[in-house]
């Protein structure tokens, strides 16, 4: 099988698909239309950005049956006519999530203390304090539009600061432990920072214009790791001249050519672009928040991954994810759960203390596991927001895992992940809205 590549990626790319022996050739200089002319001879194509594969250029692939992007859209790529045409889309969002995560919070944090601003005028003989005067980050509210890999990533990022953390999506449930999903307009009641991790598609083209802007309650910061055209540059200046915007971090900008690779060339910059050289209150870097020597490494690895189970899905099937593993425990609401805990010691000889009892067990590979029997007051809240007199408790392998899991099912997931030096805990509510609690347990913390 042939694979060409249209752009330079990191080399364990080609080595590893070389050693399944696919028959790889790169091709990163040629036209378009040089490229069309002999690309029916392929069955891949690997790319990042180079140019568009549009209708026209999909109609001369007659043998290809995948293209792989080493990045986290397919916005040029027209895959409706590639699906139609039967040809696998494969990207990596998963594999610059936390490089970009990671950009985003530094962003934040220059953008809230000054630093680049300040570095400079102390380079420049100036010491000047009170005016690099910052702001926290605790206390905050972040509001994070476009909640996949990327903006999930950021969400964990900000997880060590006291911040109220909001999301919107277009896709229902995909809040989580990290992230409050909302209405857009509770973002724009509450935010004090806007971050967008959107994919550049018709609903989003200039989404970032004045009445969006004005749209805030209070002034606010903005973050852009997405795409430059999904961000008016004249309305963003104009509301970073109004105090609107306070300031702004931008890896990617409204001009840039599309194949994101430079933007200066042959560019005469405009007045609102000029502007934006010259803030101090804005923070600017060349598309290169997902572009890290980890991220290279881990895009190239993804794609690789994904091919091999795409065309070999028998041979490098994942395990399929481990979920319940047990019984955690069986609570219920009681008239007088002290009384009744007393009856069971007495009758029936179970072990009680104040919570009730713990019943122990060793699971197949001989560890000490734990399930809890625990009667709760009739006016417990702890049930909601079932109504409920009861709740199950199930032993999970990997919280974290499962519950991104869950969410792609749309499982409405209450409240956020609580962690103890017994175990972790979420909690979830089954179709008929009985609240379930998944517990991550280290058993031997009661040992």
């Amino acid at each position: 099988m042939r694979i060409l590549h249209l752009d330079t990626n990191h080399p364990l790319l080609t080595t590893q698909l070389a050693e399944l022996g696919f028959q790889n050739e790169l091709d990163n200089f040629s036209s378009k239309a040089e490229i069309e002319a002999k690309i029916g001879v392929y069955h891949g194509i690997v790319i990042r950005s180079r140019f568009p594969i549009d209708r026209s250029f999909l109609e001369k692939a007659v043998n290809l049956k995948f293209i792989a992007r080493v990045g986290a859209g397919l916005e040029n790529i027209d895959t409706e006519y590639a699906k139609s045409k039967n040809i696998a889309l494969i990207a990596a969002p998963e594999g610059n999530r936390n490089a970009v995560g990671e950009h985003a919070l530094g962003m934040l944090l220059a953008l809230f203390n000054k630093l680049n601003a300040a570095d400079r005028e102390v380079r420049s003989g100036h010491w000047n304090r009170e005016k690099n005067r910052g702001h926290e980050l605790d206390g905050k509210t972040v509001g994070i539009i476009g909640y996949g890999n990327i903006g999930k990533a950021f969400a964990k990022k900000l997880r060590g600061f006291d911040v109220e953390v909001l999301c919107y999506d277009v896709l229902p449930n995909m809040g989580d432990q990290n992230a409050k999903q909302v209405k857009l307009g509770e973002i724009f009641e509450k935010a004090d920072v806007l971050s967008l991790h959107i994919p550049f598609a018709e609903s989003t083209d200039k989404m970032v214009d004045e009445k969006f802007i004005n749209s805030f309650a209070k002034p606010f910061w903005l973050l852009n790791t997405s795409r430059g055209k999904n961000v008016v540059t004249n309305d963003l200046v104009s509301g970073l001249q109004s105090g609107k915007v306070l300031g702004a971090g931008l890896d990617v900008l409204e001009f840039e050519k599309s194949s994101f690779e430079n933007m200066f060339d042959d560019q005469t910059l405009n007045p609102a672009m000029d502007y934006l050289l010259q803030a101090d209150n804005v923070l600017l870097t060349p598309h290169v928040a997902g572009w890290t020597v980890e991220s290279n490494i881990k895009l190239a690895q993804t794609i690789v991954d994904k091919i091999k189970v795409l065309l070999f899905p028998e041979a490098f099937a994942t395990a399929p994810l481990k979920r319940v593993t047990g019984i955690g425990g069986i609570f219920f609401k009681s008239r007088d759960s002290k009384a009744l805990v007393s009856w069971y010691q007495k009758h029936l000889g179970l072990n009680t203390d104040d919570y009730g009892c713990t019943f122990w067990w060793k699971d197949m590979q001989g560890n000490d596991c734990s399930t809890q029997w625990s009667p709760f007051a009739e006016t417990t809240e702890y049930f909601l927001p079932s109504e409920k007199p009861f709740m199950q408790n199930f032993r999970v392998y990997d919280l974290e895992a499962l519950l991104e899991q869950l969410q792609l099912e749309g499982v409405t997931q209450v409240g956020k992940i609580q962690a103890f030096d017994y175990g972790k805990f979420a909690w979830i509510l089954d179709p008929e809205g009985n609240k379930i609690e998944l517990w991550e347990p280290i058993d031997s913390a009661f040992l």
